[in-house]
């Protein structure tokens, strides 16, 4: 199973592209296989005008869609995420995120718009066909601090809170990898004999 690690910053580096590559690292330390999409890579004629035309543009709705699950990192600007992810979002089909477990991640410069992930993102999620949108990780600026000599400093709240999404979208991605397996039986008698 693959999950595929969505950036949704115009900014490089950026505070939230570096949650996200937090999460992703304690993601493959629990045996899971991530991919990495990075919005702002993508030609952004050919995004705004949903130009399917577009080799890249494609290889990224293919990666969307051959993914189990996503984590989307977000910065929020103005009590939404950023107009550079709404793009990409719209490119994809109506049930674009169909099956898919989302873990959201966000980062702001205060607790001001906490409340983002639930209220703006999450629905735009829940539209595209979402199997389940797992709680969200939302950190202020302060939380997430990049030092040259030490790297990345995370409050220990918001690493604990990534610790526990990681967990439980890794749980959840287990128990869906099961529900397949008892509904395939060659699957299933494959997983009998590792066991």
């Amino acid at each position: 199973m693959t999950i595929l690690l969505l950036s949704g910053s115009p900014s490089s580096p950026s505070r939230s592209t570096r949650l996200l590559q937090y999460a992703g690292e304690k993601l493959n330390v629990l045996g899971q296989r991530t991919v990495s999409l990075h919005v702002r890579d993508l030609p952004a004629e050919a995004l705004m005008n949903a130009d399917f035309s577009d080799t890249e543009l494609n290889v990224a709705r293919l990666l969307v869609e051959r993914a189990d699950a996503l984590v989307i990192a977000t910065p929020i600007y103005k009590a939404a995420y950023s107009g550079l992810l709404k793009a990409f979002l719209d490119i994809l089909p109506q049930d674009g995120l169909n099956g898919k477990l989302i873990l959201p991640l966000a980062t702001a410069g205060s607790q001001s718009h906490v409340l983002a992930l639930d209220y703006a993102l999450r629905p735009v999620l829940t539209s595209l066909s979402a199997r389940h949108v797992l709680p969200g990780v939302y950190a202020t600026d302060a939380q997430v601090q990049w030092h040259e000599q030490q790297g990345l400093q995370l409050d220990a709240a918001i690493a604990q809170r990534i610790a526990d999404g990681v967990q439980l979208l890794t749980e959840s991605l287990h128990s869906l990898r099961h529900a397949h397996a008892s509904k395939n039986p060659a699957i299933k008698e494959l997983m009998c004999c590792r066991a």
